[in-house]
């Protein structure tokens, strides 16, 4: 093999859990990966390596365990300032959601508290949830606005998003959710507000900040509608929309997402079978959230056997949030995930890597195979089922984002 063709890295040894096919992890043992410039060129046993390992590239690394595609974090809202810890506090006194946000608290309190830190304070609160993430594996994030609900506060929250990504060497994919909840200056008013949301949405487009819109549609929120009128303009941008969707109640939110080939439906434990089957035909990704329907004691599941029966991927994220899902570790919703919504282990793992990558319109990632991406997690771990079978504890060996070691 000649100079110029020599691998920039080479791991030997783990269990690799290729998801390659459809269905099955895709077990390699005693397997080795290799790759060059961010991408991964070779996947198999390592008897199979068509050179010793030492020839084949510049930097060979002996590893056990498993490794598995880095894991994609396709649902968070970890740009924010202050916390929610009262307010859950009252929630497990009996204290309902809607009330607390009836009455001020909810989104609007972390707005303040958002508005009131500059966009270096605000990195400074991020940036160790984003590193709590990435610690438990994962290396792909997407991180929503929606605690500005003005430009200004907005974009401060788009910046520091991308400034994360920047930071930790990792893809970090921005959501402009300006239709998250009403600001108290817009009281009465929420058709003007979302008359601001459609002004602001081009100019944050522009400046390269947006990757995708969300919106919050939802009785405590915005209509269909308003949220349809934010949905048209992101169209007209050629912007991708996902959608905040039959959380709390049925109103064909998952329908209208998927009427403008959204990317996703999320939370959806309301759909109805109309809306399952549109997200069916238009493709749209089904994101389940585990970390607020445990924080918040919710019972009714989403229609997992109908999102099956339908062939609806479905992805698993945290939901980050301060308020709902401080949750900081994706291991972790999958785990909740496998308890509560009684996926198996296989689809947790699949919700986290390839259906969430799907989820933020990405298709370079999710897998261990030639071509994709060289984004891997090694795992001190022997079996695939033990991703959501420990509560917690340091279970990552190392992780990769395009080839390069993260810290």
């Amino acid at each position: 093999m000649a100079a110029t063709e020599r691998w920039d890295g080479l791991i030997v040894g783990p269990t690799l859990v290729t998801l390659a096919d459809d269905t099955g992890y895709g077990l390699i043992e005693d397997g080795a990966l290799g790759w060059r410039d961010g991408t991964i060129v070779h996947v198999g046993p390592r008897a199979a390596l068509p050179a010793p390992a030492a020839q084949l590239a510049e930097r060979v690394i002996e590893a056990e365990g498993l490794m598995t595609p880095g894991l994609v974090d396709c649902h968070t809202h970890l740009v924010f300032g202050g916390d929610r810890a009262a307010e859950f506090e009252q929630r497990l006194q009996g204290v309902s959601y809607e009330t607390i946000a009836r009455s001020g608290g909810g989104i609007v309190s972390t707005v303040r508290a958002t508005r009131a830190a500059d966009e270096d304070a605000l990195l400074v609160q991020s940036l160790p949830r984003a590193r709590a993430l990435l610690a438990d594996g994962a290396t792909t994030l997407e991180i929503k606005s929606g605690y500005g609900l003005d430009f200004a506060h907005e974009r401060k929250m788009l910046r520091v998003a991308r400034r994360i990504g920047q930071a930790l060497g990792i893809t970090v994919r921005t959501t402009f959710l300006g239709a998250h909840a009403l600001p108290p200056e817009y009281a009465g008013r929420s058709d003007a507000y979302i008359d601001a949301v459609c002004e602001w949405l081009p100019r944050l487009y522009h400046e390269g900040l947006v990757d995708a819109v969300d919106a919050f549609a939802e009785r405590i929120a915005f209509d269909a509608a308003q949220t349809r009128r934010v949905f048209e303009v992101a169209r007209a941008l050629g912007v991708p929309v996902k959608l905040h969707a039959d959380q709390l109640s049925d109103g064909d939110g998952a329908a209208l997402v998927a009427a403008f080939g959204g990317l996703s439906a999320d939370h959806v434990e309301h759909t109805s079978p109309a809306g399952v089957d549109a997200m069916a035909a238009a493709g749209t990704v089904a994101v389940l959230l585990p970390g607020a329907f445990h924080v918040l004691r919710e019972t009714r599941l989403p229609p997992l056997d109908a999102f099956r029966a339908a062939g609806v991927p479905m992805a698993v994220a945290t939901d980050c949030n301060p308020g709902t899902s401080p949750l900081l570790s994706l291991r972790q919703a999958m785990q909740l995930a496998v308890t509560h919504f009684r996926l198996t282990p296989e689809e947790a793992l699949r919700g986290a890597t390839v259906h969430a990558a799907r989820a933020l319109g990405l298709s370079d990632r999710g897998r261990l195979v030639p071509g994709q991406r060289a984004d891997f997690a090694c795992w001190r771990l022997a079996q695939p089922a033990e991703l959501v079978y420990w509560l917690g504890g340091p279970m990552l060996e190392m992780a990769f984002a395009a080839g390069h070691r993260l810290p």
